[in-house]
């Protein structure tokens, strides 16, 4: 069947999400997509730029030449990079392209974004909702602002997943960043609850006790999921959640729990870099709460 819907696409970020999509729409049929990464000069770049050419991506020599007589750019940095990086390519923007900000920053960031490129691009706040693998561009997506009904029939094309929010941009953002703070707060309540119980030899007794409160709940594999992403992720989720912290000031909250949240992410995403943590990943969470156990009492 011959695809309608054949745009150029721009990545400005090049790390797990800009791969994932990417990749995905590739293998849709869409042939015309750029990248570029802060890293790919540097020797740090040398596995995006592979991922590139793996999955036939063309790598741009810099911000200005992804962006190059572009349909749509995606956005896909670091939270805390992600208005430098709408800064890098609005010079070189030309035929009002869209600019979907798929980062996970507050509603404020968004907000800002989107005023920096009025008159060169059609703005778009957009939130992924649900883990990028396996899914790929078919992830869930909320999309929201003035041009979110124009382009959700168009990313529909692409076989992508939108869901429009009614309301301003940084409507999107605000579901994403407040649910946030429960994904993410369980996760660090999980490793802080299980690996407490793991020293004290009291693991499955804790879990059983668990049962009574809350009986349709699999706190076993509750268990197993969210450590490994904290260990896999935990770097990247603080910085979500710092955003998120911001969110809940913005709308006049102290976020009391979300900075600890942060706290427990980062320490994990340290620990998560060792070795012997790394080696249990796919292993369960007793083999993995030993792991992080012996890695966190070594770095002390």
């Amino acid at each position: 069947m011959t695809r309608r819907n054949t745009p150029r696409i721009s990545f400005i970020g090049f790390g797990e999400a800009g791969q994932a999509v990417a990749s995905g729409l590739r293998e849709a049929g869409i042939e015309r997509i750029a990248a570029w990464d802060i890293l790919f000069p540097d020797s740090a770049g040398a596995k995006l730029k592979a991922a590139g050419d793996r999955f036939g991506i063309r790598l741009a020599e810099s911000a200005a030449d992804a962006v190059r007589d572009t349909d749509m750019v995606i956005s896909a940095v670091t939270a805390a990079s992600s208005l430098e990086a709408a800064r890098s390519v609005e010079p070189h923007l030309s035929g009002n392209p869209y600019y979907l900000d798929i980062n996970s920053v507050s509603p404020g960031r968004k907000q800002d974004t989107a005023r920096l490129l009025a008159g060169k691009a059609r703005y778009v706040d957009v939130a992924v909702i649900a883990p990028i693998h396996p899914a790929r561009h078919k992830t869930p997506l909320l999309i929201a602002g003035p041009h979110a009904d124009e382009i959700a029939p168009l990313l529909g094309e692409l076989d992508m997943k939108p869901k429009i929010v009614p309301g301003d941009t940084g409507q999107a953002a605000a579901i994403k960043m407040i649910r946030s703070v429960m994904i993410k707060g369980l996760e660090a309540l999980t490793l802080e609850c299980y690996l407490a119980a793991t020293r004290a030899g009291l693991l499955d007794d804790v879990l059983a006790s668990m049962k009574n409160n809350y009986p349709t709940l699999d706190f076993g594999q509750m268990g197993d999921y969210n450590i490994e992403r904290m260990a896999s992720h935990g770097e990247r989720r603080a910085a979500e959640m710092e955003e998120s912290a911001v969110t809940l000031r913005e709308l006049g909250l102290e976020p009391l729990m979300v900075e600890a949240t942060v706290k427990r992410q980062r320490e994990m995403g340290a620990l998560g870099k060792h070795d012997s943590v790394r080696a249990t990943l796919n292993d369960g969470r007793a083999a993995m709460l030993n792991a992080i156990s012996g890695a966190a009492k070594d770095r002390h």
